[in-house]
């Protein structure tokens, strides 16, 4: 198994856990349980996105400058458009 296949299992084994938790939300809402409790699982789950897509990110990285000694044009365009739209999605710092 590459790195790559056992990253990806990483990160979909990670999605699937946020998909979980996300799932528990609802239940919370459903039965009406406290704000607190339910901002707290929110704030879990935005982290746990924002993880993802940090390691995402570096992957990202990692596949566009491999085996080049000086990275492309066309990568580094590449990227910069992917961490921008990373950085519009999250909700503030």
């Amino acid at each position: 198994m590459t790195q790559e296949i056992l990253s990806n299992e990483i990160l979909v084994n990670r999605l699937k856990r946020i998909e979980g938790q996300i799932r528990g939300i609802q239940k919370m809402i459903e039965q009406g349980r406290d704000c607190e409790s339910i901002i707290t699982q929110l704030g879990a789950v935005r982290s746990a996105i924002e993880g993802v897509g940090a390691l995402w990110l570096s992957n990202y990285m990692k596949f566009c400058f491999r085996g080049s000694s000086e990275p492309r044009l066309d990568s580094i365009n590449s990227l910069g458009w992917a961490v921008a739209i990373w950085g519009r999605v999250r909700v503030g710092d």
